[in-house]
């Protein structure tokens, strides 16, 4: 009886031990997650307040729009390869950095027009997204369920999605309200997958590529609802 009980507690006290390790790992992953959109809000800031976004997105404004969608959605893709390759915590600090100043870079043009033609809309858009990923975050940790059958979707909707800018820039077409609804869709797939990567998956010292691989997604979303809400204002 008096080993049963030694290895039961053995058990136990292993089971809490990888419960608290995993619970750390989780509370480090958020909070450079929420380091990142705050970190990105100061670059946003700096740059407006310099009047280095007016000349960006002057500059960016004359090349073809779809190619700056194109360009947000590739660098949003290379920003998971960075996150599932990164071997070190240094490497992945620098990709989160470079990434961070690269979309806040990408968003100038749409945050300046949206700013000056659409009053309200990146605050609205902001909360939506905000309260967005706070559902979808709720729903993979309280249901616990198995969403990865995800990772097939999300590879082929962001192919779908590249070759339908590609189409766009070749044959001239626009891609409308509906296609932003697909890609709000795809960007919240997305945060469900990668919240369940986070919560089973990602290695306990990969929590910055974690965070990453989550600001991406969000950015994803904050992108689309974006110009959704632009567009009916």
């Amino acid at each position: 009886m008096d080993e049963r009980y030694a290895a039961g507690s053995q058990t136990i006290a292993r089971k809490t031990t990888r419960d608290v390790s995993r619970e750390g790992f989780l509370v480090r992953t958020y909070n450079h997650l929420f380091g990142s959109i705050l970190l990105f809000i100061l670059i946003e800031w700096f740059l407006f307040n310099s009047g280095i976004a007016q000349t960006l997105a002057e500059s960016m404004l004359g090349v073809n729009w779809l190619f700056v969608l194109g360009g947000f959605i590739l660098v949003s893709w290379m920003a998971r390869k960075v996150a599932y390759s990164a071997t070190s915590v240094a490497s992945q600090y620098l990709a989160l950095a470079g990434f961070v100043l690269a979309e806040a870079i990408i968003f100038v043009p749409m945050l300046f027009m949206a700013s000056h033609y659409a009053p309200g809309a990146i605050q609205s858009a902001g909360t939506i997204t905000l309260l967005g990923f706070g559902a979808l975050t709720g729903i993979a940790f309280w249901t616990k369920k198995d969403f990865s059958f995800l990772g097939g979707l999300l590879r082929w909707g962001g192919i779908l999605a590249l070759l339908a800018i590609v189409g766009g820039v070749m044959f001239g077409l626009s891609l409308g309200t509906w296609f932003s609804v697909a890609m709000v869709g795809l960007a919240g797939a997305a945060i469900l997958y990668d919240t369940q990567r986070i919560i089973y998956d990602f290695p306990e010292d990969c929590h910055v590529g974690a965070a990453l691989e989550l600001f991406a997604s969000v950015a994803l979303m904050f992108w689309y609802v974006l110009r959704i809400v632009s567009s009916r204002d």
